[in-house]
């Protein structure tokens, strides 16, 4: 490994570690301050947006080129989107408590950062089966997401990822679609979206990149 993969392990290794401390302070928070000592299983770090906290804990320790090409491509496409399309619609990032509302904002701002920094690496996959293997992952966070809400609704609220078949479409837009085509169809289209929207931003770091290879 050379010295600025190192120098990028470090960084992705000391972000996800201040996510998962900042993320512990928080289920503290929001369990024993906001909701009197009862866990709300709504807040379980289980969105879009808490995957990339696992990416960065799991990067330096990953010694395949190709899996390590693969979560890169995955910060630098869905993390990005997830930090920057959230800024679109901050009804969900506000709490009572000031704090959580700061750790959201910051957090969410991280995911930018983590997101361009991944890119400028140039370690990410940036080809098409590059992104379909992003795609998968996100689909199998997607799947997994689907089995918490399922085995879990019976415990409290849950609603990982957002794609819950018990709640309705709460999210700018898709909540609009969801009212004229259904929700499971809401869900789907969001789903693809996302995707798409991924998509899209792989594009730009392919033509980014190439374009300014040779000032690097």
């Amino acid at each position: 490994m050379n010295k600025h993969s190192t120098l990028y392990n470090n960084f992705f290794f000391y972000s996800g570690f201040l996510m998962l401390i900042s993320e512990i302070w928080k289920q503290y928070c929001l369990t024993y301050i906001m909701n009197e000592g009862t866990y709300n299983w709504w807040h379980f770090p289980f969105q879009l947006c808490s995957i990339p906290m696992y990416v960065c804990l799991i990067l330096p320790w990953c010694n395949s080129s190709k899996i390590r090409g693969v979560l890169l491509a995955f910060l630098m496409d869905f993390g990005l989107l997830g930090g920057i399309f959230t800024f679109f619609d901050t009804s969900g990032m506000y709490y009572g408590y000031f704090p959580l509302t700061f750790h959201s904002f910051a957090w969410h701002i991280l995911l930018i950062f983590l997101g361009i920094r991944a890119g400028l690496t140039r370690e990410s996959d940036r080809s098409l089966k590059g992104f379909l293997k992003c795609a998968c992952l996100f689909s199998a966070c997607c799947l997994a997401a689907t089995s918490f809400n399922l085995l879990f609704h019976s415990y409290g609220k849950i609603n990982m990822f957002y794609i819950s078949p018990y709640y309705s479409m709460g999210q700018v837009v898709f909540r609009d679609i969801a009212r004229i085509l259904g929700n499971n169809a809401g869900i789907l289209i969001y789903i693809a979206s996302i995707v798409t929207g991924a998509g899209i931003l792989h594009l730009f770091w392919n033509r980014f990149l190439e374009s300014t290879k040779h000032f690097c």
